[in-house]
């Protein structure tokens, strides 16, 4: 297939995460690195290109919960990767049009490739920030105007958290920034032990990508990265075909402070 011109800064030639992910959906800001690197990681896990797209449903549906029925009206999407198929910002806006969304990513050319793509829509931002500093994404989110801190939000960690060594820590201090009523949206990756070498292998696939690595949690691990939040019952707003599924590929779940 013939690849899109990118945009200027953006190398094509290493493999990244975000095009990976984007490939797997099904989108068009991937380049044959990226595609290369989806076909080495689904001979070792055929099932990855159904669990991205479950996935992204299972996004798609914790966003239009929070902004259709619980009024959150700002969204901060962290590790969000290249805006793609059913964005935070296209769910939230399509059923509350003031609804404002910041995404972050720590990989600069994601951040570029993102500015780019997100130049003509209005209530969205990207900045650049790592999830290794929690303190700069509340901040650095706040600065563009969008972010209300000491206003409910939602925030949202889908699909990133295992791509870092030890964030609990900083999440934490995301949490903290988070007003009453705010909600925390994580999914993650679990594998049982006895898939223990392939994850290894696909490990080694995510090392070649920028800014990646494969740090898979048991359910334990995962839950406690919402803290003392208040974590709901998903099955109320979620697909129960979506959430079998899921349970077989990863972990994810949403949770309110109180």
């Amino acid at each position: 297939m013939a690849d899109r011109k990118p945009p200027g800064g953006v190398d094509v030639t290493t493999p990244n995460s975000a095009r990976i992910y984007d490939f797997m959906l099904g989108g068009k800001d991937n380049f044959a690195a990226d595609r290369a690197a989806v076909e080495e990681i689904l001979k070792v896990f055929p099932e990855s290109r159904e669990g991205a797209r479950i996935n992204r449903k299972f996004l798609g549906d914790v966003v239009r919960f929070m902004a259709r029925d619980q009024g959150i009206r700002q969204f901060v999407d962290v590790g969000a990767g290249l805006p793609t198929q059913d964005n935070v910002h296209q769910v939230a806006q399509a059923v509350a049009p003031d609804a404002r969304v910041v995404y972050v990513d720590n990989d600069p050319v994601v951040s570029v490739h993102g500015r780019a793509i997100l130049a003509n829509v209005a209530g969205v931002a990207m900045i650049e920030a790592d999830i290794a500093d929690g303190e700069k994404i509340t901040m650095e989110a706040a600065r563009t105007g969008l972010i209300d801190w000491s206003e409910p939000v939602g925030v949202l960690m889908v699909a990133v958290l295992h791509h870092v060594a030890d964030p609990y820590d900083q999440v934490a201090k995301i949490r903290e920034a988070m007003a009453p009523g705010s909600y925390l949206v994580v999914s993650h990756m679990s594998v049982a032990e006895s898939r223990r070498g392939d994850t290894d292998q696909v490990n080694d696939t995510y090392s070649t990508a920028r800014g990646s690595g494969l740090f898979p949690r048991t359910v334990e691990e995962i839950n406690r990265f919402f803290g003392d939040f208040e974590q709901l019952d998903t099955v109320d707003f979620i697909d129960d075909a979506v959430l079998r599924r899921f349970a077989a590929l990863g972990w994810g779940g949403l949770a309110r402070k109180p």
